[in-house]
């Protein structure tokens, strides 16, 4: 055996030996700076440091886990998952069903969603995992096509396939998600060699539409559509080039700015550490995406290619609508912000995300 096919044998026997190094570390950081973030939320009195010190624990060791889900995800070939895509996808849409059953899935303090399951202390959200299933559900479809561009029937497939679950979480209602879902059905359609798609939602409920429809209209909106955003743009704004300090931001610290622990994350970095600050944590997601797109490029068959490609349109519409919303150049639809939001569903499909991604990479050459 020479020295090249030794070398190449070993590649593909040990594909430990390509993970994605930067990637691991660009997720902790980032990880890291969301707990800082949210330690810092309404930590003024004792009881409120408690409180919150509780969450900040909890979520760590969400992360921690998460963790986990990366080395176990990154073990399996990521071809096992082509293989059983079907099955996956059909779980994922009985989840949306079941969840909206009274008496199995759980109705948020409005009255109004309907989204998870409260199981042993936990809420399991069907939606974001969903998100995972169908990037590699759609994958799965249009890897298997050998012309130059999806056709017709392709695309009615992949439509389909996409509609499903987006209806369902849409009538939860979960806007915010479904926007999510259309991005990745686009990006993949687009990496998948489609030229043009357009997507059209249909009626929504009075209270999204005040929402969505805010940020374009401050004027007129009602008060409580607009609240958020007037709160949301005085946090970031007053944060100045440095910001006030840890633990030093009004807006943050009395609580003004409600679900800033989750929706409005980002305007803690935006007031405590200022322009400076908020740039550091968009550089971290610019530089996710990059290595997401980059392994998009390395992979060695189409079906990895479109999976990573998912991920990537996955991360960056969730990155752009939320910091979007909170600068009040987007509208208010409740999209987390990956790894800094608060919430086990969506930070542990984050880390399987990457999971799938560095099994990608570590098989680039197998």
């Amino acid at each position: 055996m020479d020295m090249v096919a030794g070398r190449v044998w070993a590649d593909e026997r040990r594909p430990i030996r390509h993970i994605d190094w930067v990637l691991l570390l660009l997720i902790v950081v980032l990880t890291v700076v969301g707990l800082v973030l949210l330690h810092s939320i309404s930590a003024t009195t004792p009881d409120e440091a408690a409180f919150w010190l509780v969450r900040v624990i909890k979520q760590g060791a969400t992360a921690g886990f998460g963790l986990l889900v990366i080395v176990l995800i990154a073990s399996f070939d990521y071809r096992f998952f082509k293989v059983y895509a079907g099955f996956i996808y059909v779980a994922a849409l009985a989840a949306l069903v079941l969840v909206k059953i009274p008496g199995i899935g759980a109705t948020d303090p409005s009255g109004v969603a309907q989204r998870w399951f409260a199981i042993a202390g936990l809420q399991i959200t069907p939606s974001e995992i969903t998100k995972l299933c169908a990037i590699v559900m759609l994958a799965a479809i249009l890897s298997e096509i050998r012309t130059p561009e999806p056709t017709l029937g392709d695309l009615v497939r992949a439509l389909a396939v996409a509609a499903l679950p987006l209806v369902l979480v849409f009538i939860q209602p979960d806007i915010g998600t479904s926007i999510v879902l259309a991005a990745i059905t686009v990006g993949i359609l687009i990496v998948a060699g489609t030229r043009l798609l357009a997507f059209q939602v249909g009626v929504i409920q009075d209270f999204q539409r005040q929402r969505l429809t805010a940020f374009l209209d401050r004027a007129n909106a009602p008060e409580d559509a607009k609240y958020n955003l007037d709160q949301s743009l005085i946090a970031v704004g007053s944060g100045g080039l440095l910001g006030r300090g840890y633990l030093k931001g009004t807006q943050t610290n009395l609580d003004y700015v409600p679900r800033q622990h989750t929706d409005f994350i980002f305007t803690v970095a935006g007031e405590e550490f200022g322009f400076v600050g908020a740039m550091f944590v968009l550089l971290l997601y610019a530089l996710i995406l990059w290595r997401a797109i980059r392994i998009a490029t390395l992979s060695k068959d189409p079906f990895g290619t479109l999976v990573a490609a998912g991920i990537a349109s996955m991360f960056a519409i969730q990155m752009f609508v939320n910091v979007g919303m909170v600068i009040g150049i987007m509208p208010i639809t409740g999209i987390p912000l990956p790894f800094l939001s608060y919430g086990g569903s969506s930070i542990l499909v984050g880390f399987a995300a990457i999971g799938m991604l560095e099994s990608i990479h570590m098989r680039r050459f197998s």
